[in-house]
C-alpha cells in the first residue's frame, strides 16, 4: 500500500489524467475518487491543486471533445456505441435529449454531476447541432466545476483521508485486497443495473416490413411515437402520434385500446419505446410491440418521414 501512496504522490497528475480520460471515454473507471485522493496527498507531493485540477479538466475536454466530433460526423449511431460502453441505462439517451430540448448547451455545467447524463451528453450536443465554440466554453466551466469541487472537497478532509490510507496501508495486503474488492462490487451492481434494465425490455418486436404493411390495412396500427420534440423535428413517421413517454396512466388509458399498437423511438434497443409498450400492456391494451431499431431503422429502409410543415 505505501507504493500506492508513493505513486500517487509522485504522478498524481498522471494518474488522474489517466483515471478521468478513461472514464471520460465512457469505460466505468470511477475517477472522482482518485480525484479527492490526489488532492489531499498534494500537499505531500510536487504538485498542487491547481495543477491537478487543470489536468483533470485538459482529460475531460480531450475525451469530451472526441465524442462531439464522433456525435457531429455519425451521428445517432454514436451514441449506441456510448450505451454499449457504458454501464448505465439506455433510457439515458432520451432522458439527455429532453435536457438538451430545455437547455440546451448551458446544461453541459452541470453535466457530470447527472448519473446518466454525462456519459452521452457531449456525443448529444454534437448530434443536435451544438456549434464547437459554445461546446468548449460550458464544457470547460462544467468540467473546471466537477473537478474542482472533487479536489477542494480532498484538500478539506485532507486529514481524514491520510488516515483513511494509514490504516488501509497498516492493513497491508489486506488493504488492497478491499480496494479491488470494492471496485468489483461497484462494478458488478451497475452491471446487474443494466442487466436487469434490459430483461424489463424483453417483448416481441414488429420489423420496418411489416409494419409498412400494415400502415396499408384498414384500420392502420396506432403508431406511437415517443422521441423528444427536438427529435421529432426531424421528421417522423407518417400518421404517428407524439406521446411523453412520462405521461400520466390517464392519458394512456385515453388512446384507442381496441387497435394494434406500434411504439418507435430513437435509443439503444429501443429501451424508451419498450418502456411506453410496457406501460401500455400495464393499461390494458393487448396487442402492443415496439419497433425493431426504432425511426433509424425505417430512414435506413428508404421509407418517407414527414415535418410538421406538412401536415
Amino acid at each position: 500500500m505505501h507504493l500506492i501512496v508513493e505513486l500517487a504522490q509522485r504522478y498524481g497528475l498522471g494518474l488522474v489524467f489517466a483515471t478521468v480520460l478513461i472514464e471520460q471515454l465512457g469505460l466505468p473507471i470511477p475517477s472522482y475518487p482518485v480525484l479527492i485522493i490526489t488532492a489531499a496527498l498534494s500537499a505531500q507531493s510536487d504538485y498542487g491543486v491547481p495543477q491537478l485540477i487543470a489536468a483533470a479538466v485538459i482529460a475531460c475536454l480531450l475525451a469530451d471533445y472526441a465524442w462531439f466530433r464522433a456525435g457531429r460526423r455519425f451521428g445517432r449511431r454514436v451514441l449506441s456505441l456510448m450505451c454499449r460502453l457504458s454501464l448505465s441505462p439506455d433510457s439515458c439517451v432520451r432522458q439527455t435529449e429532453s435536457i438538451y430540448e430545455r437547455w440546451g448547451a448551458p446544461s453541459l455545467l452541470v453535466a457530470k454531476f447527472v448519473p446518466g447524463f454525462g456519459a452521452v451528453a457531449t456525443a448529444m450536443a454534437g448530434v443536435v447541432g451544438v456549434t464547437a465554440l459554445p461546446f468548449l466554453f460550458f464544457d470547460m466551466i462544467g468540467a473546471t466545476i466537477w473537478t474542482g469541487l472533487a479536489a477542494v472537497l480532498g484538500w478539506i478532509f485532507r486529514n481524514a483521508i491520510d488516515d483513511i490510507l494509514q490504516v488501509i496501508e497498516s492493513a497491508g495486503r489486506w488493504g488492497v485486497a478491499a480496494i479491488l474488492v470494492a471496485l468489483g462490487l461497484y462494478l458488478m451492481v451497475k452491471f446487474a443495473q443494466r442487466q436487469r434494465f434490459l430483461r424489463r425490455l424483453r417483448m416481441a418486436r414488429v420489423s420496418v416490413s411489416e409494419l409498412h404493411s400494415m400502415l396499408k390495412d384498414e384500420p392502420p396500427p396506432l403508431l406511437i411515437d415517443v422521441r423528444s420534440a427536438l427529435s421529432r423535428e426531424s421528421g417522423y413517421i407518417p400518421g404517428s402520434r407524439w406521446v411523453e413517454p412520462r405521461a400520466p396512466d390517464e392519458e394512456l388509458r385515453n388512446l384507442p385500446v381496441s387497435r394494434e399498437v406500434v411504439v418507435y423511438c430513437a435509443c439503444p434497443n429501443e429501451a424508451s419505446a419498450a418502456v411506453v409498450a410496457k406501460r401500455l400492456m400495464n393499461a390494458g391494451f393487448q396487442r402492443v410491440r415496439p419497433l425493431h431499431g426504432g425511426i433509424d431503422a425505417w430512414v435506413a429502409s428508404g421509407l418517407p418521414l414527414e415535418t410538421s410543415s406538412e401536415q
